[in-house]
Protein backbone atom coordinates (compact mmCIF):
# COMPACT_ATOMS: atom_id res chain seq x y z
CA UNK A 1 0.00 0.00 0.00
CA UNK A 2 1.80 3.68 -0.92
CA UNK A 3 2.05 6.12 1.77
CA UNK A 4 -0.24 8.80 3.30
CA UNK A 5 -1.44 11.48 0.97
CA UNK A 6 -0.90 15.24 1.99
CA UNK A 7 -3.61 17.05 3.72
CA UNK A 8 -6.05 19.16 1.15
CA UNK A 9 -4.09 22.42 1.49
CA UNK A 10 -7.61 24.69 1.31
CA UNK A 11 -8.76 23.39 4.44
CA UNK A 12 -5.58 25.51 5.96
CA UNK A 13 -7.44 28.36 5.02
CA UNK A 14 -10.58 27.77 7.44
CA UNK A 15 -9.46 30.27 10.20
CA UNK A 16 -8.70 33.21 7.19
CA UNK A 17 -12.20 32.77 5.85
CA UNK A 18 -13.50 32.58 9.43
CA UNK A 19 -11.88 35.82 9.77
CA UNK A 20 -12.79 37.10 6.35
CA UNK A 21 -16.97 36.50 7.08
CA UNK A 22 -16.96 38.28 10.20
CA UNK A 23 -16.01 41.54 8.19
CA UNK A 24 -19.11 44.11 8.65
CA UNK A 25 -19.37 43.99 4.66
CA UNK A 26 -18.89 40.45 4.70
CA UNK A 27 -16.59 38.14 2.99
CA UNK A 28 -14.90 38.21 -0.95
CA UNK A 29 -14.13 35.25 -2.10
CA UNK A 30 -10.99 35.95 -4.06
CA UNK A 31 -9.25 32.81 -3.16
CA UNK A 32 -10.34 29.73 -5.71
CA UNK A 33 -11.19 30.71 -9.92
CA UNK A 34 -14.49 29.78 -9.75
CA UNK A 35 -16.40 31.26 -12.98
CA UNK A 36 -19.94 33.22 -11.67
CA UNK A 37 -20.77 34.73 -14.68
CA UNK A 38 -23.64 33.14 -16.62
CA UNK A 39 -23.42 29.75 -18.86
CA UNK A 40 -24.16 30.77 -22.34
CA UNK A 41 -28.04 30.41 -23.63
CA UNK A 42 -27.00 29.05 -26.19
CA UNK A 43 -24.87 25.87 -24.26
CA UNK A 44 -27.59 25.98 -22.02
CA UNK A 45 -30.12 25.42 -24.79
CA UNK A 46 -28.33 22.49 -26.29
CA UNK A 47 -28.01 20.46 -23.29
CA UNK A 48 -31.69 21.12 -22.80
CA UNK A 49 -32.10 19.85 -26.22
CA UNK A 50 -30.24 16.51 -25.47
CA UNK A 51 -31.61 15.41 -22.01
CA UNK A 52 -32.88 12.44 -23.32
CA UNK A 53 -30.03 10.61 -22.71
CA UNK A 54 -31.25 6.98 -22.15
CA UNK A 55 -28.06 5.25 -23.55
CA UNK A 56 -24.20 5.09 -22.57
CA UNK A 57 -22.38 8.06 -23.79
CA UNK A 58 -19.36 7.02 -25.83
CA UNK A 59 -15.77 7.50 -23.84
CA UNK A 60 -14.46 8.91 -27.44
CA UNK A 61 -16.76 11.36 -27.77
CA UNK A 62 -19.44 11.37 -30.64
CA UNK A 63 -18.31 12.49 -33.94
CA UNK A 64 -19.55 15.65 -34.36
CA UNK A 65 -17.67 16.48 -30.95
CA UNK A 66 -14.41 15.40 -32.20
CA UNK A 67 -14.89 17.09 -35.22
CA UNK A 68 -15.89 20.09 -33.27
CA UNK A 69 -12.71 19.75 -31.22
CA UNK A 70 -10.49 19.63 -33.72
CA UNK A 71 -12.15 22.50 -35.47
CA UNK A 72 -11.60 24.37 -32.51
CA UNK A 73 -7.97 23.35 -32.70
CA UNK A 74 -7.86 24.96 -35.98
CA UNK A 75 -8.77 28.06 -35.61
CA UNK A 76 -8.28 29.31 -32.65
CA UNK A 77 -4.87 27.49 -31.64
CA UNK A 78 -3.61 27.18 -35.40
CA UNK A 79 -2.83 23.32 -34.56
CA UNK A 80 -3.99 20.88 -37.46
CA UNK A 81 -5.19 17.97 -35.55
CA UNK A 82 -7.55 15.00 -36.98
CA UNK A 83 -10.91 14.32 -35.12
CA UNK A 84 -9.58 10.69 -34.21
CA UNK A 85 -6.55 12.42 -32.26
CA UNK A 86 -8.74 14.13 -29.86
CA UNK A 87 -10.36 13.49 -26.36
CA UNK A 88 -13.20 14.60 -24.28
CA UNK A 89 -12.69 14.70 -20.52
CA UNK A 90 -14.67 15.50 -17.72
CA UNK A 91 -12.51 18.32 -16.87
CA UNK A 92 -9.35 18.88 -16.61
CA UNK A 93 -8.41 18.54 -13.18
CA UNK A 94 -9.22 14.67 -13.01
CA UNK A 95 -7.07 14.42 -16.32
CA UNK A 96 -4.19 16.30 -14.66
CA UNK A 97 -4.25 14.35 -11.62
CA UNK A 98 -5.06 10.87 -13.75
CA UNK A 99 -2.73 11.30 -16.43
CA UNK A 100 0.24 9.42 -14.82
CA UNK A 101 -2.11 6.78 -13.75
CA UNK A 102 -3.35 6.22 -17.31
CA UNK A 103 -0.10 6.21 -18.66
CA UNK A 104 0.96 3.50 -16.61
CA UNK A 105 3.70 5.38 -14.54
CA UNK A 106 4.57 4.37 -11.06
CA UNK A 107 7.76 4.04 -8.89
CA UNK A 108 11.16 4.74 -10.23
CA UNK A 109 9.48 7.04 -12.57
CA UNK A 110 9.37 10.80 -12.47
CA UNK A 111 6.75 13.36 -13.29
CA UNK A 112 8.26 17.21 -14.40
CA UNK A 113 6.32 20.12 -13.69
CA UNK A 114 6.66 23.74 -13.09
CA UNK A 115 8.35 24.98 -9.98
CA UNK A 116 5.14 27.71 -9.29
CA UNK A 117 2.02 25.67 -9.77
CA UNK A 118 -1.02 23.99 -9.23
CA UNK A 119 -0.95 21.35 -6.55
CA UNK A 120 -2.41 18.33 -8.80
CA UNK A 121 0.67 17.56 -10.99
CA UNK A 122 2.49 16.90 -7.68
CA UNK A 123 -0.47 14.84 -6.39
CA UNK A 124 -0.98 13.04 -9.90
CA UNK A 125 2.72 11.42 -9.16
CA UNK A 126 2.17 10.76 -5.65
CA UNK A 127 -0.98 8.36 -6.79
CA UNK A 128 1.36 6.29 -8.52
CA UNK A 129 4.39 6.50 -6.15
CA UNK A 130 6.42 8.05 -8.48
CA UNK A 131 8.70 10.98 -8.38
CA UNK A 132 7.40 14.30 -8.19
CA UNK A 133 9.99 17.03 -9.67
CA UNK A 134 9.60 20.52 -9.89
CA UNK A 135 11.53 22.38 -12.66
CA UNK A 136 11.71 25.27 -15.07
CA UNK A 137 14.61 24.20 -16.70
CA UNK A 138 14.39 21.15 -19.38
CA UNK A 139 18.08 20.49 -18.67
CA UNK A 140 17.42 19.99 -15.13
CA UNK A 141 15.16 17.20 -15.57
CA UNK A 142 16.02 13.84 -14.41
CA UNK A 143 17.17 10.84 -17.22
CA UNK A 144 13.94 8.88 -15.33
CA UNK A 145 11.39 11.55 -16.25
CA UNK A 146 8.28 9.98 -17.71
CA UNK A 147 5.67 12.54 -17.99
CA UNK A 148 6.38 16.51 -18.18
CA UNK A 149 3.54 19.05 -17.17
CA UNK A 150 4.00 22.74 -19.21
CA UNK A 151 1.28 25.38 -17.71
CA UNK A 152 0.88 27.91 -19.81
CA UNK A 153 -0.71 30.53 -19.38
CA UNK A 154 0.51 29.62 -15.61
CA UNK A 155 -1.66 29.12 -12.85
CA UNK A 156 -1.53 30.60 -10.41
CA UNK A 157 1.49 33.15 -12.10
CA UNK A 158 -0.07 33.87 -15.63
CA UNK A 159 3.64 33.41 -17.24
CA UNK A 160 3.18 32.16 -20.79
CA UNK A 161 5.90 30.14 -22.62
CA UNK A 162 6.77 31.34 -26.12
CA UNK A 163 7.56 29.37 -28.79
CA UNK A 164 11.26 28.47 -27.98
CA UNK A 165 10.68 27.64 -24.70
CA UNK A 166 7.99 25.22 -26.22
CA UNK A 167 9.99 24.11 -28.68
CA UNK A 168 13.32 23.62 -25.79
CA UNK A 169 10.64 21.73 -23.28
CA UNK A 170 9.65 19.61 -26.40
CA UNK A 171 12.89 18.73 -27.63
CA UNK A 172 14.24 18.00 -24.06
CA UNK A 173 10.90 15.50 -23.57
CA UNK A 174 12.03 13.59 -26.05
CA UNK A 175 15.46 13.01 -25.53
CA UNK A 176 13.99 11.31 -22.41
CA UNK A 177 11.86 9.52 -24.32
CA UNK A 178 8.54 10.87 -21.93
CA UNK A 179 5.22 11.92 -22.70
CA UNK A 180 4.98 16.02 -22.36
CA UNK A 181 1.54 17.64 -21.93
CA UNK A 182 0.57 21.59 -22.17
CA UNK A 183 -2.11 22.47 -20.00
CA UNK A 184 -3.73 25.83 -21.95
CA UNK A 185 -6.62 26.08 -20.12
CA UNK A 186 -6.34 30.31 -19.99
CA UNK A 187 -4.84 30.50 -23.68
CA UNK A 188 -7.81 33.00 -24.46
CA UNK A 189 -6.89 35.01 -21.98
CA UNK A 190 -3.54 36.96 -22.51
CA UNK A 191 -3.26 40.71 -20.88
CA UNK A 192 0.49 41.93 -21.75
CA UNK A 193 2.44 42.85 -24.76
CA UNK A 194 2.98 40.82 -26.99
CA UNK A 195 -0.41 38.06 -25.94
CA UNK A 196 -2.51 41.60 -25.79
CA UNK A 197 -2.24 40.79 -29.43
CA UNK A 198 -0.48 37.66 -30.24
CA UNK A 199 -1.89 33.89 -29.91
CA UNK A 200 -0.66 32.56 -26.54
CA UNK A 201 1.25 29.78 -28.56
CA UNK A 202 0.02 25.78 -27.73
CA UNK A 203 2.64 23.15 -27.81
CA UNK A 204 1.30 21.65 -30.52
CA UNK A 205 1.87 24.72 -32.83
CA UNK A 206 3.42 24.13 -35.61
CA UNK A 207 6.10 26.09 -34.51
CA UNK A 208 6.93 23.85 -31.61
CA UNK A 209 6.56 20.79 -32.87
CA UNK A 210 6.32 21.16 -37.34
CA UNK A 211 4.01 18.18 -38.12
CA UNK A 212 4.95 15.58 -35.95
CA UNK A 213 2.87 15.25 -32.49
CA UNK A 214 4.63 12.40 -31.49
CA UNK A 215 5.13 12.14 -27.42
CA UNK A 216 3.06 15.36 -26.96
CA UNK A 217 -0.08 16.38 -25.69
CA UNK A 218 -2.23 19.67 -25.57
CA UNK A 219 -4.89 19.95 -22.39
CA UNK A 220 -7.91 22.34 -22.81
CA UNK A 221 -10.71 23.52 -20.48
CA UNK A 222 -13.88 24.91 -21.13
CA UNK A 223 -14.51 25.48 -17.50
CA UNK A 224 -13.26 29.24 -17.68
CA UNK A 225 -13.60 30.64 -21.54
CA UNK A 226 -17.04 29.59 -21.08
CA UNK A 227 -18.24 29.20 -17.94
CA UNK A 228 -18.81 25.41 -17.90
CA UNK A 229 -16.68 24.66 -14.62
CA UNK A 230 -20.30 22.83 -13.48
CA UNK A 231 -20.40 21.23 -16.30
CA UNK A 232 -16.83 19.13 -16.47
CA UNK A 233 -15.97 20.03 -19.66
CA UNK A 234 -12.59 19.81 -21.36
CA UNK A 235 -10.65 17.70 -23.82
CA UNK A 236 -7.01 16.51 -25.33
CA UNK A 237 -5.27 16.59 -28.47
CA UNK A 238 -1.65 15.17 -29.95
CA UNK A 239 -0.16 12.11 -30.66
CA UNK A 240 -3.24 9.92 -31.84
CA UNK A 241 -1.08 7.15 -30.71
CA UNK A 242 -1.24 8.10 -27.00
CA UNK A 243 -4.79 9.85 -27.51
CA UNK A 244 -5.63 5.83 -28.29
CA UNK A 245 -3.85 4.14 -25.49
CA UNK A 246 -5.73 6.84 -23.04
CA UNK A 247 -9.52 6.18 -24.99
CA UNK A 248 -8.48 2.56 -24.11
CA UNK A 249 -7.95 2.99 -20.50
CA UNK A 250 -10.71 5.35 -19.90
CA UNK A 251 -13.08 3.01 -20.95
CA UNK A 252 -11.79 -0.07 -18.86
CA UNK A 253 -12.62 2.81 -16.29
CA UNK A 254 -15.52 4.04 -17.00
CA UNK A 255 -14.44 7.69 -17.64
CA UNK A 256 -17.10 9.11 -20.32
CA UNK A 257 -18.60 12.47 -20.35
CA UNK A 258 -22.68 12.23 -20.30
CA UNK A 259 -23.71 12.64 -23.43
CA UNK A 260 -25.96 15.90 -22.41
CA UNK A 261 -22.98 17.93 -21.91
CA UNK A 262 -21.18 16.45 -24.84
CA UNK A 263 -23.63 18.40 -27.20
CA UNK A 264 -23.20 20.71 -24.84
CA UNK A 265 -19.60 21.19 -25.71
CA UNK A 266 -20.13 21.40 -29.30
CA UNK A 267 -22.25 24.68 -29.16
CA UNK A 268 -19.99 26.21 -27.04
CA UNK A 269 -16.78 25.14 -28.82
CA UNK A 270 -19.13 26.73 -31.97
CA UNK A 271 -19.59 30.43 -30.58
CA UNK A 272 -17.07 32.21 -30.33
CA UNK A 273 -18.85 35.51 -29.45
CA UNK A 274 -19.47 35.18 -25.89
CA UNK A 275 -15.41 34.09 -25.06
CA UNK A 276 -14.90 37.52 -26.17
CA UNK A 277 -17.81 38.78 -23.43
CA UNK A 278 -15.79 36.80 -21.48
CA UNK A 279 -12.54 37.73 -21.98
CA UNK A 280 -13.68 41.90 -21.64
CA UNK A 281 -15.44 40.90 -18.70
CA UNK A 282 -12.21 39.30 -16.97
CA UNK A 283 -10.11 42.38 -18.44
CA UNK A 284 -12.25 44.89 -17.09
CA UNK A 285 -11.78 43.46 -13.48
CA UNK A 286 -7.87 43.14 -13.84
CA UNK A 287 -8.02 46.66 -14.55
CA UNK A 288 -10.15 47.67 -11.31
CA UNK A 289 -7.63 45.45 -8.91
CA UNK A 290 -4.80 45.63 -10.02
CA UNK A 291 -4.03 49.35 -9.33
CA UNK A 292 -5.54 49.05 -6.30
CA UNK A 293 -3.09 46.34 -5.25
CA UNK A 294 -0.29 48.38 -5.90
CA UNK A 295 -1.12 51.27 -4.47
CA UNK A 296 -1.00 49.47 -1.48
CA UNK A 297 2.15 48.29 -1.78
CA UNK A 298 2.24 44.79 -3.46
CA UNK A 299 3.98 44.19 -6.49
CA UNK A 300 2.50 41.86 -9.31
CA UNK A 301 4.74 39.44 -11.21
CA UNK A 302 4.05 37.51 -13.95
CA UNK A 303 0.26 37.85 -14.59
CA UNK A 304 0.85 39.04 -18.18
CA UNK A 305 -1.98 36.28 -18.80
CA UNK A 306 -4.65 33.96 -17.18
CA UNK A 307 -7.39 34.74 -14.28
CA UNK A 308 -5.35 35.82 -11.67
CA UNK A 309 -3.12 38.44 -10.19
CA UNK A 310 0.44 37.22 -8.24
CA UNK A 311 0.81 39.50 -6.01
CA UNK A 312 3.77 40.36 -3.48
CA UNK A 313 4.62 42.39 -0.73
CA UNK A 314 8.26 40.36 0.36
CA UNK A 315 6.88 38.97 3.09
CA UNK A 316 5.11 35.92 3.94
CA UNK A 317 2.31 34.68 2.22
CA UNK A 318 0.51 33.79 5.66
CA UNK A 319 1.24 37.65 6.50
CA UNK A 320 -0.66 38.87 3.74
CA UNK A 321 -3.07 36.50 3.67
CA UNK A 322 -4.40 37.43 7.10
CA UNK A 323 -4.05 41.10 6.18
CA UNK A 324 -6.08 40.89 3.61
CA UNK A 325 -8.26 38.76 5.85
CA UNK A 326 -8.96 41.27 8.31
CA UNK A 327 -10.51 43.52 5.32
CA UNK A 328 -12.29 41.19 4.57
CA UNK A 329 -10.83 39.25 1.33
CA UNK A 330 -10.01 35.50 0.94
CA UNK A 331 -7.31 34.86 -0.75
CA UNK A 332 -4.59 32.36 -1.84
CA UNK A 333 -1.47 31.60 -0.26
CA UNK A 334 2.02 31.07 -2.60
CA UNK A 335 2.52 28.31 -0.08
CA UNK A 336 -0.02 26.14 -1.68
CA UNK A 337 1.62 26.32 -5.24
CA UNK A 338 5.22 24.62 -4.00
CA UNK A 339 7.88 25.74 -1.79
CA UNK A 340 9.08 28.25 -4.28
CA UNK A 341 6.71 30.94 -3.86
CA UNK A 342 6.72 31.65 0.17
CA UNK A 343 5.80 35.22 -0.76
CA UNK A 344 3.05 35.13 -2.66
CA UNK A 345 -0.58 35.73 -2.76
CA UNK A 346 -3.04 34.52 -5.87
CA UNK A 347 -5.86 36.71 -6.80
CA UNK A 348 -8.58 35.61 -8.40
CA UNK A 349 -10.20 37.51 -11.05
CA UNK A 350 -13.40 35.44 -11.79
CA UNK A 351 -15.50 37.19 -8.69
CA UNK A 352 -18.18 39.41 -9.55
CA UNK A 353 -17.63 42.99 -10.85
CA UNK A 354 -19.42 44.41 -7.48
CA UNK A 355 -16.64 42.43 -5.38
CA UNK A 356 -14.17 43.11 -7.23
CA UNK A 357 -14.67 46.77 -6.94
CA UNK A 358 -15.26 45.94 -3.30
CA UNK A 359 -12.40 44.41 -3.13
CA UNK A 360 -10.39 47.20 -4.86
CA UNK A 361 -12.35 49.85 -2.06
CA UNK A 362 -11.52 47.80 1.02
CA UNK A 363 -7.73 47.35 -0.29
CA UNK A 364 -7.37 51.64 -1.06
CA UNK A 365 -8.74 51.76 2.44
CA UNK A 366 -11.93 53.40 1.26
CA UNK A 367 -15.54 51.93 2.90
CA UNK A 368 -16.67 49.00 1.28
Amino acid sequence: MRGPLPEYPWDAMAPYAEQAAAHPGGALNLSVGSPVDPTPDSVREALAAATDAHAYPATAGTPRLREAIAEWFARRRGVSVEPGAVLPTVGSKELVALLPFLLGLGSGEAVVFPRISYPSYAMGAALVGADAVASDDPSEWPEHTALVWVNSPGNPDGRVADVEALRAAVARARELDAVIAGDECYAEFGWDAPWDRDPIPSILDPRVVGDDHSGVLSVYSLSKQSNLAGYRAAFLAGDPDLVERLLTVRKHAGLMLPAPVQHAMIAALGDESHVEQQRDRYRARREVLRPALEAAGYRIEGSEAGLYLWATRDVDAWESVADLARLGIVVGPGHFYGEHSPRHVRLALTASDDDIAAAARRISGESA
